[in-house]
C-alpha cells in the first residue's frame, strides 16, 4: 500500500488484479473486464461500482503508459501523483481507451459510441406456411396456389408513412444524427434518439391507411411448385415473399413447410419404395406371374416356384424421382406367404394327403429369418 497525504490508495496492480509482470495484452484484458462490471450504466446509482470503475481507470492509465509503470514501479504513487487521478483528464496520456470503450459499448449497446443508425430500414420478417401433400404429390410432384397474409407496402403513402406523398422531417432532437448523447460522469454515451428512435427523422403528418406504419395487412396469393421427389419436412423458400421491410428495407422470405401424408401400402426408403404383396402357398410353392400396382399402374412381377416368406423383388424405376436430378429409385415387392386359417373338410383332407408326401426338416431357423419375419409381418 502507498499514501499519498492522509489517502491510503490501493497498488494498482492490485486493482487490476494483475501480476506485476504482466504484459500489455493481459494488461487490457484485466482493465476490460473490470470496466464492463464497474460501468455506471451497468451500476446506476452505485456510488461504490463508479469509485470502483474510477480506481480502475486510474490504474489503468498508468500502467499502460511505460514511462509512468517504470515510475511506478520504483517509486509507488509518489511518482505518479498530479500525473493521474481525476483532478484533469482521467484519459490523457499513451493508454487506448478508445478502443476499449468503444469494444464495451459495442457489447453494452449494440454498436460503438460514436456509430450512425437508422433503425428505421428494417428487413421484413420471414413467414412460414404449411402445406399437407398426398404421397403421390410428393413423388411426383405438383403446382399448387396457396393464400396467405403478410405485410405489404401501403399503396396510399407508398411506404413513407406520411400523408398525401409528404416526406418525413428531419427530427429535432437528435438534428437527423439518429442518436444523442449524454453525460455520464467523465465521458458521453451516444443513445438512440428517444424522439425518431433512431430513424433520423420523423414524419408530422402520418398517412391515414397505415397511421404512419408505412405498411399494411392484406391477403396475398402464391403459386407454389413442389418439385417431385421431396420428402416430408421439406422446405421451399420464395426470396422477397414475406412481410414487405420498413424504410426501405429488403421484404422477408416465404417458407413453404411441407408435410407428407402415409400412403395406403407403399412406405418410402430413400428414393426406393417398398410394400408387401400376400401370396398363397400353391403360388409360392409352383410360381407365378403376378399384376402388381406401382405408382406408374400395373407392372408384371414373376414369382418364381418354391418362393419363401419374406424374398425381395426388385422392379426397376418404379420408385421416387431423385429431387432436381433425372433418374428414380426402385420398387421392393416383399412377397409374405399367407398361411390359410380356416379349411373346409375337402382341403383339409387335400392338405393331409400333401403333407405325407412333403418331407421338411423341422430344425430351428436363423435369427435373421425371424428377424426378416418379424419386419414383414410388422
Amino acid at each position: 500500500m502507498s499514501t499519498a497525504g492522509n489517502v491510503t490508495k490501493t497498488d494498482y496492480y492490485e486493482v487490476l488484479q494483475v501480476s506485476r509482470t504482466c504484459n500489455d495484452q493481459e494488461l487490457k484484458s484485466a482493465y476490460r473486464r473490470l470496466a464492463m462490471q464497474y460501468h455506471p450504466d451497468r451500476n446506476p446509482g452505485d456510488t461504490a461500482a463508479e469509485e470502483s470503475f474510477k480506481e480502475a481507470s486510474e490504474a489503468y492509465q498508468v500502467l499502460s503508459d511505460p514511462d509512468k509503470r517504470a515510475a511506478y514501479d520504483r517509486y509507488g504513487h509518489a511518482a505518479v501523483n498530479g500525473s493521474s487521478g481525476f483532478g484533469g483528464n482521467p484519459f490523457a496520456g499513451n493508454a487506448d481507451f478508445g478502443d476499449i470503450f468503444g469494444d464495451i459499448f459495442g457489447e453494452m449497446f449494440g454498436g460503438g459510441a460514436g456509430g450512425r443508425r437508422n433503425s428505421r430500414a428494417q428487413r421484413g420478417r420471414d413467414l412460414q406456411y404449411p402445406l399437407t401433400l398426398e404421397f403421390v404429390d410428393a413423388v411426383f410432384g405438383k403446382q399448387t396456389e396457396v393464400k396467405f397474409r403478410r405485410m405489404n407496402e401501403c399503396g396510399s403513402c407508398h411506404g413513407t408513412g406520411a400523408e398525401n406523398g409528404r416526406s418525413p422531417v428531419t427530427c429535432d432532437t437528435c438534428r437527423g444524427r439518429g442518436q444523442v448523447r449524454s453525460q455520464q460522469g467523465f465521458f458521453s454515451i451516444a443513445r438512440t434518439c428517444p424522439s425518431c428512435g433512431g430513424a433520423g427523422t420523423i414524419i408530422k403528418d402520418p398517412c391515414k391507411t397505415c397511421h404512419g406504419e408505412a405498411r399494411v395487412q392484406g391477403e396475398h396469393t402464391l403459386q407454389v411448385t413442389v418439385p417431385a421427389g421431396v420428402e416430408d419436412g421439406t422446405r421451399i423458400r420464395y426470396q422477397g415473399e414475406g412481410d414487405a421491410g420498413r424504410g426501405g428495407g429488403p421484404a422477408g422470405d416465404f417458407y413453404v413447410l411441407l408435410s407428407v401424408k402415409e400412403h395406403a401400402y407403399f412406405t418410402r426408403d430413400g428414393n426406393d419404395l417398398h410394400y408387401v404383396l400376400p401370396i398363397s402357398m400353391p403360388q409360392a410353392a409352383l410360381g407365378v406371374e403376378l399384376n402388381v400396382p406401382t405408382l406408374d399402374g400395373e407392372a408384371k412381377l414373376k414369382v418364381p416356384e418354391g418362393t419363401q416368406s419374406g424374398k425381395a423383388f426388385r422392379i426397376r424405376n418404379k420408385g421416387v424421382p431423385f429431387l432436381n436430378e433425372r433418374g428414380r429409385g426402385d420398387l421392393i415387392v416383399e412377397v409374405a406367404v399367407h398361411t390359410p386359417t380356416k379349411l373346409s373338410k375337402e382341403q383339409r383332407e387335400l392338405m393331409r394327403q400333401l403333407s405325407e408326401t412333403l418331407a421338411v426338416e423341422n430344425a430351428p431357423a436363423s435369427h435373421s429369418f425371424f428377424e426378416k419375419m418379424k419386419d414383414i409381418f410388422s
